[in-house]
């Protein structure tokens, strides 16, 4: 364990960080998987889970949770499933 108090610190931080981080990943999943069901169940809302799904994309990407290829390759390949759908 740290015995400096600035080692203490950082572990407390990198320990929020984390749960932090968690939650959103966790968020995002769950609106990646809310779209891609929408989608394969042709539901008329597809194109509104799918928004919010891209929208949130970007804003944990803004806060460097989610890389930004990786953020771009999940919107483009549910963008491309939403117009095959269309």
């Amino acid at each position: 364990m740290a015995t400096h108090k600035q080692a203490e610190k950082r572990h407390r931080q990198s320990v929020a960080r984390a749960e932090r981080n968690r939650y959103y990943e966790a968020t995002l999943r769950n609106l990646l998987k809310g779209a891609r069901s929408a989608l394969e169940g042709g539901a008329k809302t597809a194109g509104e889970s799918v928004k919010t799904a891209l929208a949130y994309l970007d804003h944990v990407v803004g806060k460097g949770v989610v890389p930004r290829g990786r953020a771009d390759r999940l919107k483009s390949r549910l963008s491309t499933q939403l117009a095959a759908k269309s």
